[in-house]
């Protein structure tokens, strides 16, 4: 007798051990917990929410610090909702990508095809180059044009830019442009023969169940939407003044929750709305006339992990929100970091939680 119960308590210790060794994410957590609150702390952030999903399936969800500063309101991943900034870029490459699976755009024809009217350059372009930041297209000016607080719509948008020259040849340089994905969204806009904000909502939004998210616009009234706040020059947190993302939808102008940016990315590692080849378009690094690789595909970041696995990400920095999107294909692994304050680094934070969540 005395055997058979060594037997069992030897079989119930092991089970317990294996059960321990299978799911170590359940111990990630904690210090990714602890991580967070380090950072939200050490920057001052108001609120931040953190989602992260593993072969599909969220693991990890939470909400730190406060949406609302006055009146307090806690910040809760599930419902919170925060401006996107740049990840609305990822967010347009993928509706391009949808155009691009339907035959309803050429990635690789002259932007003048699908914009006749469009004040004719030094060069031609095309719609690949334009999503990739090699066109040539400046990037916003000055402080003041990015924090512009002038209702426009996406055509009256690019009356910012239009006439200006391209800074060089397409191909040759890679220059990050905010306008440039201005005039992306027009393109989709003429190609699809559909209101931009419509055409992602109905062919991305709607079919990933992204029910949070919708665009910045300004007669859009989002309930449990986040206060936006900036550090002023006394290192006080404090509103940031309103800013106008009609116009700029596509480049900055997405809100979403924590979640929601998660079953986006995980549209890129599981394909449903599109398919595995017109993901590759966006994910895949262009190249310039020299042959060096840029590290961006369309609207996507492409590098690789600590492990040397790829990654695609996307940061975002706009007002009142400070973002990053990571991506690890092979480890079926997504991190989604929303904040609702200007001007904070996120790179080397999506390092610190990588290692967490990447075995």
């Amino acid at each position: 007798m005395k055997k058979i119960m060594a037997f069992i308590m030897l079989t119930l210790s092991s089970i317990g051990f294996s059960q321990t060794i299978d799911k170590p994410e359940q111990f990630k957590p904690k210090s990714a917990k602890k991580l967070a609150k380090s950072f939200l702390k050490t920057n001052n952030i108001p609120g931040m929410a953190i989602s992260v999903s593993k072969h599909g399936k969220l693991i990890w969800s939470k909400g730190f610090g406060y949406a609302s500063l006055k009146p307090k309101v806690r910040v809760k991943p599930k419902k919170t909702i925060f401006r996107t900034a740049s990840i609305s870029k990822s967010i347009t490459a993928l509706a391009l990508a949808k155009l691009a699976n339907d035959s309803l755009i050429n990635l690789d024809e002259s932007i003048y095809y699908y914009l006749p009217n469009f004040p004719k350059k030094t060069y031609d372009f095309n719609v690949r180059q334009l999503g990739g930041n090699l066109a040539g297209i400046r990037h916003y000016k000055d402080n003041d044009e990015y924090a512009l607080n002038k209702k426009m719509s996406i055509t009256e948008g690019l009356t910012l830019f239009k006439d200006d020259d391209l800074l060089f040849e397409p191909g040759t340089q890679f220059l990050y442009s905010s306008m440039g994905f201005i005039l992306l969204s027009e393109i989709i806009q003429k190609a699809s023969n559909i209101p931009f904000s419509t055409f992602v909502k109905d062919s991305i939004f709607k079919p990933l169940g992204m029910n949070q998210t919708s665009a910045d616009t300004s007669d859009n009234a989002v309930p449990n939407k986040t206060q936006y706040y900036k550090t002023n020059s006394k290192k006080e947190i404090v509103l940031a003044k309103p800013v106008s993302n009609d116009y700029k939808i596509a480049s900055g102008g997405f809100l979403s929750t924590s979640e929601d940016i998660v079953k986006f990315g995980n549209e890129i590692i599981f394909p449903k709305i599109v398919s595995k080849k017109s993901v590759s378009e966006i994910i895949t690094s262009q190249l310039l006339k020299s042959g060096n690789k840029t590290g961006y595909g369309i609207g996507f970041s492409v590098g690789h992990s600590k492990k040397g696995t790829p990654k695609y990400y996307h940061t975002g920095g706009g007002v009142g929100a400070s973002t990053i999107l990571l991506i690890y294909p092979e480890e079926e692994v997504v991190i989604t970091v929303l904040t609702n304050l200007t001007s904070i680094n996120m790179i080397e934070f999506g390092n610190q939680l990588e290692s967490f969540f990447i075995d």
